[in-house]
Parts: C-alpha cells; structure tokens; sequence
C-alpha cells in the first residue's frame, strides 16, 4: 500500500481531468481524491498497491485529450487506508 500527492500544472482545469482521474482510479482500485486548485493546477492523492497508483501518476503526466501537462510534482505520503476515490 503506498500513497502520493500528486500536483499537476498546465492546462488541467476544464479539461475533464477530475473525472477521468475518477474514472481510472476506480478501474484500477485506487483510492483518494482530485480536485481543482484556485491557481489553476489539479491536486490528487492515489493510494493503494504500488503498481495501480503509479498507473495512475504516469497516466497524470499526460492527462486526458485535451490537457497540456506543464508539471508534476509528485510526493509519497503515509497512507491512511482511505476506501474510495472522490471528486473534491
């Protein structure tokens, strides 16, 4: 079980990123959650196995169709046995 806050810059916002992030967490059992930043970036925490939350950070390098990922900063974090994935 790992966990990381993932902080994406570019053109993310309007771009159907929190719920594609959504779409795949849930297809991959990943828990956490995604939303939007007031200075335009995404934040998202991904926590479950190693393998599935990183199919999910490498997918946050790129985004969906219509992003244009700038940046990520990725940061591991302890877990906190978190259940589901949200859309904050």
């Amino acid at each position: 079980m790992v966990r990381y806050r993932v902080l994406i810059s570019g053109r993310v916002q309007g771009v159907f990123f929190r719920d594609t992030c959504r779409q795949l967490a849930e297809q991959n059992g990943v828990a956490g959650w995604v939303r939007n930043l007031p200075d335009g970036r995404v934040e998202a925490v991904f926590e479950g196995p190693d393998d599935n939350v990183r199919r999910l950070v490498d997918w946050a390098r790129t985004g969906p169709r219509l992003a244009v990922v700038d940046h990520v900063a990725v940061q591991p974090e302890p877990p906190e046995g978190l259940a589901a994935f949200q859309i904050r």
